[in-house]
């Protein structure tokens, strides 16, 4: 437990800093599945609107420090390559 004001202020941001941070990441998670759901049902449409989406909240989050840049490059790519693959 903390004893120190300093270790006490620390505690406190760190709580502030887990919800948020978990919060955005839960919501890249769901963003990202309706992207995969759409794919899944094989709507091209769908998965395009819901990539433009997803990728502007990865790409916030990137920048957030919630998701390393580098993953949330790797996954907008992959799921663009998927839908590319899908209008094919």
């Amino acid at each position: 437990m903390a004893n120190h004001p300093s270790a006490e202020k620390r505690n406190r941001q760190r709580v502030k800093r887990t919800l948020r941070n978990r919060a955005v990441s839960s919501a890249v998670r769901t963003l990202v599945k309706r992207v995969r759901t759409a794919l899944h049902a094989k709507d091209k449409a769908a998965a395009e609107t819901a990539l433009k989406v997803a990728t502007v909240a990865l790409d916030k989050a990137a920048t957030k420090g919630v998701v390393h840049p580098k993953a949330a490059s790797r996954t907008i790519s992959r799921l663009a390559s998927q839908i590319h693959r899908l209008g094919k």
